[in-house]
Formats: structure tokens, C-alpha cells, sequence
């Protein structure tokens, strides 16, 4: 039985996670039991075959864009104009699907919205009524399974949906896309950021604030400051990444799924919304025609400007990669001295890579924490799970397969 918020209706869900590396993207909690086992991007991903199905070629790693995002027919910098209330950033990600239920070109919308008992909490919801698309905006903290609303879609007669999901899902969902019934499927896809439970993150808020529940807005900045907003009439406050009280952390914060994470731009989406590349902006990929046909329905809604490409990663991406293997080797890391942060949190905005640079920088670091992290934890796990395109941009910095770790 559905329950309706608000405008939206949020089916019960039934089932459960699957044991062992698993996101709860929903797909466990279909009927298919064995359904896991074919969509699953932690057992063995098929990145190619699927961009040739939803994208009609493969990544083309001799273009130096592709190898690190993926297929790409055009990436921009962009802006809603006006901004939307309340928008994590200007409300690109929600408008694209408003505009495609306002022009009857999908019957729903798959998407992620507050539960009501928690803000921080994602609850899956579909959507029917484009203003309340609106009710999505903002980012969400824990797991989701937005694909178990696949079947409560079908059986309420929607033939042409459209899905707003991060790339464990939208993976799972083009790997099962052919045989779920539904006439067409688009894809809005939001590059991932590392997860964890919905309860870690409420300690996490706490150790940023004195009073964590006031906290309304969290975004991690490209000018290297995380930005709070809050809803008791405080001014937002600026937090240098390296301030973050990250060392204060458990080890477990962040699970191994998301230190193994081997799509970090959404591969498989038609358009990709992020931040990484937008310095300051959003930053879009369009991946293929129904991605542009998409963004074309907001005509001049949306501010488009050319990338930027500023900086060097090198030095970042190389001690990072001292760090992690510090980590994935249970050993302590040492923290940066106190009189020394502020003045790497003022040379960082300034010195460090920006716009393309620094999105790039993110792609190669998410490849290195993941082969390190699945051969310390998983090494069975390596030579099925970890796809080419993640092995060629970890190679810059040493990480090449060894004897046994790569398909053949």
C-alpha cells in the first residue's frame, strides 16, 4: 500500500538488502530473486556492452575527456536562471524531469525525496505532478533503494518514466532496462559522492556543530570549503576541506562499497548533473541524443558557459594515494599539523586543480582507493569487479594490474 506525501506517493517497501557489498539500490527488494546476480555492479560490471546499448558506441579512451567520464557528446558549465528555492545548487537535476512530466513525455518520475520523519533521510517517491518535483531538491544521507519502486511503477500503468539515481543504481537499472517492461526509460544521473548511513551522518553533523539539527544545507564546494545553511537564522558558515574532522571518524564510516566505487560520473545516465567540473557552476555531460533532447527543453532557462581547466592534480592525487594505502594497511594517519592548515586551506582555492582538473583529479582518486581498497579487503574480488576504464587512469600513478587481477 502506498503512502502519499504531500503530492507524491512513496510505496511500502518490502524485502531487504542483500548481504555482504551491497548499496540497497531497491533491486534485492523485487520480486526476481536471482535479479541481483545480473545487475549487480559489485559482482562483474559490463560497462562497455551497456554504453553500446543505451549510448550506441563505447568509452573511447584515445579522447582524453572520455577516458575519465565516459562517453560524452558535450559537457558544459550550467546554471538555472532563475535559480530554484531551495536547490542544493540552481535546480538543473529536478527541472529536467519537472520539464518532461509538464510535456507529457514521461508518465513519472523515479526519484529521491526528505522522509518526513528525518530531512537527512532518503525516501524513494514517484512522481506524477511536476511541481513536486520540487520536494526532491537537496541532498539526501544513507541508502535508498529507488529501484524497488520499479514494479509499483509498472503496476500503476506508467509506460515512460523517467529516473533520477546515483550510478549504483542507474547501473542496475540499465542492466536490467530490457526486460523490465516499461516502453522507454531517461535517465538523469547525478554523480556519487560517498555514502553512508543516514545515523553516521547525523553523528558527522554533530562533531561540525554545536547544534547538528539546525543544520539545513550541507554542499561540498569546488573552491575546496564545505558550505552549511542553517534554518535558526545563523549565517552559513564556510568550512575549509581541511578542517573537516574526517580523522575523527570511524573507520566503518564509509563503506566498502563506496571505497570500491568504479562509476563515479554515472557512466550510463543520458545527461549527468554534478558539481566537479562546474567550478562554481554545475557541470553537465550530455551523453547521447535523448541527453540533449532533454537539455533542449529548458531553452533558455538554462545558462550553458564553456569548462574551465585550471591547476594541477598530480601532487594532490599522489598523496592521496600515500594516504589511502596508509589506510587500506590499518595503519594510523598522521594529521596535518594545526598551524600548517590554514595555510594550505588559503593556497588550495588558489593553487590546486579547478574545473575539468580538479573533476579529473576525483576520477583517478575514486581509482585508486578502489584497487587498493578491494586488495586488501577483497582481492577475489579484483579481477571481475574492477572494469578497464578504472585500471587506465589508476596506471598514472603505479596501480597496474598484478598476476591474476584482470579479465582476459
Amino acid at each position: 500500500m502506498a503512502r502519499t506525501f504531500d503530492g507524491y506517493d512513496a510505496p511500502r517497501l518490502t524485502g531487504a538488502p542483500r548481504p555482504g557489498m551491497c548499496t540497497d539500490c531497491g533491486v534485492s527488494r523485487l520480486a526476481d530473486g536471482r535479479a541481483c546476480g545480473r545487475a549487480c555492479q559489485f559482482i562483474q560490471p559490463d560497462y562497455p556492452s551497456l554504453e553500446r546499448a543505451v549510448h550506441g558506441r563505447e568509452t573511447a579512451p584515445e579522447q582524453a575527456d572520455e577516458a575519465f567520464f565516459g562517453v560524452t557528446q558535450a559537457m558544459h558549465r550550467a546554471r538555472l536562471v532563475p535559480a530554484a528555492s531551495g536547490a542544493q545548487w540552481t535546480g538543473l537535476t529536478t527541472e529536467l524531469a519537472a520539464e518532461l512530466l509538464r510535456a507529457g513525455a514521461v508518465d513519472a518520475v523515479l526519484a529521491t525525496a526528505p522522509d518526513p520523519a528525518d530531512r537527512w533521510k532518503p525516501l524513494p517517491v514517484i512522481v506524477t505532478d511536476p511541481e513536486d518535483m520540487a520536494r526532491c531538491r537537496g541532498m539526501r544521507m544513507g541508502y535508498g533503494p529507488l529501484l524497488a519502486l520499479l514494479e509499483p511503477a509498472r503496476a500503476a500503468g506508467h509506460r515512460r518514466i523517467a529516473v533520477i539515481g546515483i550510478p549504483c543504481q542507474v547501473y542496475a537499472l540499465r542492466a536490467l532496462e530490457a526486460e523490465l517492461g516499461f516502453d522507454e526509460i531517461t535517465v538523469v544521473g547525478t554523480p556519487c559522492s560517498d555514502n553512508t548511513t543516514t545515523e553516521n551522518f547525523h553523528d558527522f553533523l554533530a562533531l561540525l556543530d554545536d547544534h547538528p539539527e539546525t543544520i539545513s544545507y550541507l554542499e561540498f564546494r569546488a573552491d575546496y570549503r564545505v558550505e552549511l545553511r542553517f534554518d535558526d537564522g545563523r549565517k552559513p558558515r564556510l568550512i575549509p576541506f581541511l578542517s573537516l574532522p574526517i580523522s575523527d571518524l570511524p573507520s566503518d564510516f564509509f563503506p566498502m562499497t563506496c571505497k570500491t566505487c568504479v562509476d563515479y560520473t554515472n557512466r550510463l545516465a543520458d545527461i549527468t548533473v554534478g558539481y566537479m567540473g562546474g567550478d562554481g557552476d554545475q557541470w553537465l555531460i550530455v551523453r547521447n541524443r535523448r541527453g540533449q533532447r532533454l537539455l533542449e527543453r529548458l531553452g533558455a532557462r538554462v545558462q550553458l558557459r564553456p569548462l574551465t581547466d585550471k591547476g594541477k592534480r598530480e601532487a594532490a592525487v599522489k598523496g592521496f594515494v600515500t594516504n589511502t594505502r596508509l589506510a587500506a594497511g590499518g595503519l594510523p594517519l598522521r594529521r596535518m599539523p594545526d598551524w600548517v592548515r590554514p595555510i594550505v586551506s588559503f593556497l588550495q582555492p588558489r593553487t590546486g586543480p579547478r574545473g575539468l582538473e580538479f573533476a579529473r583529479a576525483r576520477v583517478e582518486m575514486k581509482a585508486v582507493e578502489t584497487i587498493l581498497h578491494l586488495r586488501r579487503a577483497h582481492p577475489a574480488r579484483i579481477k571481475n569487479m574492477v572494469p578497464a576504464h578504472v585500471w587506465r587512469v589508476a596506471a598514472r600513478y603505479g596501480l597496474v594490474p598484478e598476476p591474476g587481477e584482470q579479465r582476459d
